[in-house]
């Protein structure tokens, strides 16, 4: 050993998994569990605390399936959390060993904040739940409650007739409904309408008890009665909508198929008069109300969401999506529904999908990035751009038939979505990935190529990503419940990023970043 010339690593980078063992640079260990990264070297990672949560962080949540960081209204941040029972808890609320939410069969669930509420779509880590739907969360510790709603239903013996009181509205034929709005704003289909049948199959004709007036004088108000109440206690005013003069000559009792408009001043401001006087010029008629009489009353549950321009986009519904079949759900799993703009609830269900290529495959993902709305399968990307129609209308281009992402593949930034300026972070059968329009080669994952080729396909479901963008860290479970960390302080590059294994003596089954860089680990089990 005298004339030994010691070697002398000036820095470390971490583990290298590609190749023979031969092939691990000597800056590299083939075998690197259980450190964190400093400046040129590295040291044992920090160890882990329980985390309690409530108002005096005293309470315990057991046996957790998934994490989500949900920002509420007032900006506090509060943790969403599933047990293996299909139990969601609000970890911040005063109480929150009282879930929220339960439905015994969810072991998933999809998230996204909208206006401070939380929107959740339980799922099976393949598609939505069958017969389930989106779920709305005020944040306010009350439970979860579907999202949109049924407008106004059954006679209620809804008439019109001209006042005593002078107006001004117009000779002619008007058709006048009734629209809910809800504690979340969401506005209700036009009513009312008969409840016997399929309330949201737009192909069914539904009976309808619009009132209907021809007002023969132009100097009368219109007065209304026998107006329907909600029965439920989140739908918190009113509007009356009406078409414009009809000439009764050519009136032919088709009554939703003329187009109707919000009154101005014709906001019920309770949920409780039955009564109320309109008055209007047909020139005052601007805010169209039309398009309510297509939309969805309860919201299919869905493997995904995300936003696209203010609009709620939502993947995979229950269904195989490998065909179309008429009058079937055959291509549902290949459907994205999107919202109106602003209207998060308010889906239309004949113009407001997207049917992505029928390959056998289920849409897994969607992503807005440079005004361009991302649509994936586990091998496909897709890409949709506003042009200003339905969504129904909106140009496809194939961005890639080989590389796609796993349903929680695409890494969030800190508490928000998974934009980071200049790229995604997606998990892909082949690798990390980065994206900016195109994906990258090399893989982000490059130097542990054969290790990520080694981990079980089968359950890529489970992976979940962050990207500490504040401590330049990138998390992620793997399908064998440990956690991959790639450091990119020295450069976000294949060459340049550290990877390391970390492993518990738990399972970690979920992940999320709370309060800007403390990491949360959620864990169903003690790791086998």
């Amino acid at each position: 050993m005298r004339d030994h010339e010691p070697i002398v690593i000036e820095e470390f980078n971490g583990l290298w998994k590609r190749g023979d063992a031969e092939s691990c640079p000597l800056d590299h260990f083939s075998d690197c569990e259980n450190i964190q990264f400093i400046y040129s070297g590295f040291e044992t990672r920090d160890g882990v605390d329980v985390l309690y949560v409530g108002p005096n962080s005293d309470q315990l949540i057991a046996n957790v399936a998934r994490i989500y960081t949900y920002v509420r209204y007032d900006n506090e941040q509060r943790l969403l959390v599933l047990d293996t029972l299909g139990n969601i808890y609000d970890a911040g609320q005063l109480n929150p060993t009282n879930p929220i939410l339960t439905i015994p069969e969810m072991t998933d669930f999809a998230f996204v904040s909208v206006g401070g509420r939380a929107y959740i779509s339980p799922h099976n880590g393949v598609t939505g739940l069958p017969d389930e739907f989106l779920y709305v969360y005020l944040g306010d510790g009350n439970l979860a409650r579907k999202a949109a709603g049924k407008g106004p239903v059954g006679n209620t013996g809804f008439t019109a007739v001209s006042s005593a009181t002078t107006g001004k509205v117009e000779q002619g034929y008007h058709i006048f409904a009734v629209v809910y709005e809800t504690d979340t704003g969401f506005l209700t289909r036009l009513g009312p309408i008969e409840d016997s049948v399929d309330y949201d199959d737009p192909e069914v004709e539904k009976d309808n008890f619009f009132a209907e007036l021809n007002v023969t004088v132009d100097d009368k108000k219109v007065s209304l009665s026998g107006i329907p109440v909600s029965p439920n206690a989140f739908v918190k005013f009113r509007h009356i909508v009406a078409t414009k003069a009809i000439d009764p000559t050519f009136y032919d009792k088709n009554r939703e198929g003329y187009q109707f408009f919000f009154i101005p001043e014709g906001k019920i401001e309770n949920n409780t008069d039955t009564t109320f006087e309109v008055d209007f010029f047909d020139q005052d008629l601007l805010d169209d109300a039309s398009h309510l009489l297509d939309l969805f009353s309860e919201i299919p549950a869905f493997v995904g969401l995300n936003t696209y321009h203010g609009r709620l986009v939502g993947v995979a519904e229950y269904g195989a999506p490998s065909q179309i079949v008429e009058d079937d759900e055959s291509s549902l799993a290949s459907t994205a529904r999107v919202s109106y703009p602003g209207e998060p609830e308010a889906i239309d269900q004949v113009s407001g999908l997207i049917i992505a290529p029928l390959d056998g495959n289920e849409l897994t993902n969607a992503q807005e990035f440079r005004d361009v709305l991302y649509l994936f399968k586990k091998t496909r990307t897709y890409a949709y751009s506003d042009n200003g129609d339905d969504p129904s209308s909106w140009p496809l281009t194939i961005i890639d038939q080989g590389i796609g992402a796993s349903v929680h593949g695409i890494a969030t930034v800190l508490d928000s979505g998974g934009v980071n300026i200049e790229y995604l972070i997606i998990i892909d059968y082949s690798g990390v990935m980065t994206f900016n329009g195109v994906f990258q080669r090399p893989e982000l994952s490059w130097k542990i190529r054969d290790f990520w080729f080694d981990l079980d396909r089968s359950a890529f479901k489970v992976i979940q990503c962050i990207n500490d963008s504040v401590n330049q860290i990138f998390y992620c479970t793997l399908t064998n419940y440990r956690l991959l960390v790639g450091d990119y302080k020295n450069a976000f590059d294949p060459e340049k990023i550290r990877w390391a294994i970390w492993r518990f003596d738990f399972q970690v089954d979920t992940i999320t970043i709370f309060n800007t860089e403390t990491l949360v680990l959620g864990s169903r089990a003690p790791l086998i």
